[in-house]
C-alpha cells in the first residue's frame, strides 16, 4: 500500500491540528521542496535521505513500441539516496 498525501494530512490532523491547517502544512512543505529542487539545490532530511537534481546528457534511445532509434534530449532528473538510519530500519538492523 502506498502512502498518499492524504494519509500524511490525516497523521498531522491526529496531532491536534485542524484539517485545513494540516493540508496547509503539507502543501507548504512540498512547495518548499519543489522550489529548492527547481533551483538545482539538494534537499537533505537528516535521518531520512537526500533528494538531488542530476543532469542527464543528450543520448541515443530506442522506442520500445516500434524499435526505432531516436535521440533523447538532455534533461534533469531527481534522485533519492536514503540515509544510513533509514537503510538500517528498512533492513531491520536498528
Amino acid at each position: 500500500m502506498a502512502l498518499t498525501k492524504n494519509d500524511i494530512v490525516e497523521k498531522i490532523h491526529e496531532l491536534g491540528f485542524t484539517k485545513k491547517k494540516s493540508v496547509d502544512i503539507i502543501e507548504s512543505l512540498l512547495e518548499l521542496i519543489k522550489n529548492v529542487l527547481e533551483k538545482g539545490d539538494d534537499v537533505l532530511i537528516s535521518g531520512f535521505g537526500k533528494f538531488c537534481v542530476k543532469n542527464k546528457k543528450k543520448r541515443r534511445g530506442r522506442n520500445p513500441a516500434t524499435g526505432s532509434d531516436l535521440m533523447l534530449r538532455k534533461r534533469k532528473v531527481v534522485t533519492f539516496k536514503c540515509s544510513g538510519k533509514l537503510r538500517n530500519k528498512i533492513n531491520n538492523r536498528i
